[in-house]
């Protein structure tokens, strides 16, 4: 780790070289986040184009496939462009990195699809979604090393923080020119070529970010060591084979980002998911409820970032995930409670039984949504769940049917491949709501907000928003002091893309396949609890505190 030191923070205010620096560094994050909510949103219409030689569902299968593959390879492009960085420099590869990523997402715009090119257009598809994961394991940790190693002592916090909320603007780009594409086209156009257009959009943000990019200098610290030939020959080597170093890079994932990474997925994406498809409010509410939430919160990147200045990266960092952890149940149980009271109501006062064979049921655990059930156990309970419907399962005799049993009446499964629509009836007629029911919030607008549940449930992800910018805005700081000049940018960007990228990437479906194992909607949130909590044990007891050290060693 760098050298302690105990240099005074300077007083001054940021320049105006700090702040073009701040601000070229952070448009790669802007297209991570643009890409990412692009992809997510339209990946329903990207199955439809790209794998529409197979049936519906397994389109979607595909389609998300090929977007966990850009996380798959996040800590590998971590590797090749941490090595590189620590070698030849920060500046070329972190703008080698954003080229990368801004023509994989311009060329999805402008791809064929497999209608017209055949099988070659998901294997194209999926080759860009690598490229792209590649490029952006290496663009993290360049932007957080540039910036940490030109801000001034005692502000590093403050100065990455600012890196942390380009994040919030991604989201919000992606999120207005979808929006602003349907609206002008129209379902249908937008279905057939419109999607295309927010893709193609991407090249305006390539060509500001490799024009201001070829404007900045390479980092006075990097090219100071560079200048006296200290830089290091062999980094992957240096990084994780020698265990003095490989040992702060397995404590900075367990004991900081793995924590940080559930956290901010859960308030994020986990929540946008838990809204859509368990809770069935519509797309354009929870989209808006989730833009209003980081509307109020964003700001807090910088506060928390500019705090842990002051008191440490450590304690705000563990805080957020322990807080977390301990409130995610009833922060979730009251978005129900104000998005959907009815289908709360059901839960609480209907009782769903799946009694069968145990021979004739396995696991419904599909973290990557893969696998297609064919028992008819596994069929009702898959379909329970995706139904929002809390079950219980018990063992029924040897060789016997399928029966789902709704508060104590029996009613016999007998379709091995769809849903029993007797089982539909039987669930409405018990009090559990259909999609669309009234009781749902629903917005009409963006400035929608003053309807009383609409605003307590903006009020609720935006205590999660407060979370996520607890844990994620001191941790580009953190990473970057914890490690040497010489190998910094390789250590610090394999731990954060495995926490962010595997940890944190993977959650949204790994949840969901949690609460469908179990019938139980909260389920899910087992997952950033336990890992949330496993972060905060660990760091307490081996994070080092990392504020004051001096980062050009």
């Amino acid at each position: 780790m760098a050298t302690m030191t105990t240099t005074t923070p300077r007083g001054r205010g940021m320049t105006k070289d700090e702040r073009f620096v701040i601000f070229a560094s952070s448009l790669g994050t802007v297209f991570e986040w643009y890409d990412f909510y692009l992809y997510g949103s339209l990946a329903a219409i990207i199955g439809a184009q790209f794998f529409s030689a197979y049936p519906p569902a397994t389109r979607d299968i595909f389609a998300l496939l090929a977007f966990a593959a850009g996380f798959l390879v996040r800590p590998f492009g971590a590797l090749v462009f941490g090595r590189i960085g620590d070698i030849v420099g920060r500046k070329y590869t972190f703008l080698v990195t954003i080229l990368i990523m801004g023509m994989s997402t311009f060329i999805v715009g402008l791809l064929p699809n497999a209608a017209t090119i055949g099988i070659a257009a998901p294997i194209i598809l999926i080759g860009l979604r690598l490229l792209q994961g590649l490029a952006l394991g290496g663009e993290y940790g360049g932007a957080a090393t540039y910036v940490a190693e030109h801000s001034p002592p005692g502000k590093r916090g403050y100065y990455t923080s600012f890196i942390q909320t380009t994040a919030t603007l991604g989201l919000f780009l992606s999120l207005l020119v979808i929006l602003f594409t349907r609206t002008i086209l129209g379902e249908a156009e937008f279905a057939s070529w419109g999607w295309r257009i927010p893709f193609l959009v991407s090249v305006l943000l390539l060509g500001v970010s490799v024009v201001i990019r070829l404007k900045l200098n390479e980092s006075p610290v990097f090219q100071r060591m560079k200048d006296e030939g200290k830089t290091s020959k062999a980094p992957l080597t240096e990084a994780f084979g020698n265990w003095s170093n490989a040992k702060i890079v397995l404590i900075a994932l367990l004991g900081g980002v793995m924590g940080q990474g559930v956290v901010w997925y859960t308030g994020q994406f986990y929540a946008l998911f838990f809204l859509q498809s368990i809770l069935k409010v519509d797309g354009y509410t929870s989209n808006l409820l989730i833009a209003w939430s980081l509307l109020l919160g964003t700001g807090f990147f910088i506060v928390f970032g500019a705090l842990s200045d002051k008191i440490g990266r450590k304690p705000i960092i563990l805080a957020g995930c322990l807080i977390a952890a301990l409130t995610f149940f009833p922060i979730f149980r009251m978005i129900t409670t104000n998005a959907n009271p009815a289908l709360e109501k059901a839960i609480e006062t209907v009782r769903v039984e799946v009694v069968a064979d145990p021979k004739g049921c396995g696991d419904l655990f599909n973290p990557v949504g893969t696998r297609v059930f064919s028992a008819a156990c596994d069929i009702a309970r898959a379909f329970l769940a995706q139904s929002s419907v809390k079950y219980s399962w018990t063992a029924g005799p040897a060789n016997s049917g399928v029966r789902v049993v709704i508060n104590g009446k029996e009613i016999p499964y007998t379709d091995a491949k769809t849903s029993n629509p007797l089982i539909t009836a039987a669930l409405a007629e018990a009090g559990y709501p259909k999609a669309g029911n009234a009781e749902i919030i629903k917005m009409k607008h963006p400035f929608d907000i003053f309807q009383p549940r609409v605003a307590a449930t903006i009020g609720l992800l935006f205590i999660l928003v407060i979370f996520v910018t607890m844990v994620y805005g001191p941790i580009a700081a953190m990473l970057v002091e914890l490690f040497p000049t010489r190998i910094r940018y390789t250590s610090m960007s394999l731990p954060y893309h495995i926490g962010n990228g595997w940890f944190g990437g993977l959650l949204p479906a790994t949840s969901f396949a949690i609460v469908a194992s179990t019938g139980d909607i909260y389920a899910g949130l087992w997952y950033p609890v336990i890992f949330a909590l496993i972060t905060v044990v660990i760091g307490f007891f081996f994070l080092p505190e990392t504020k004051d050290v001096d980062i050009t060693k």
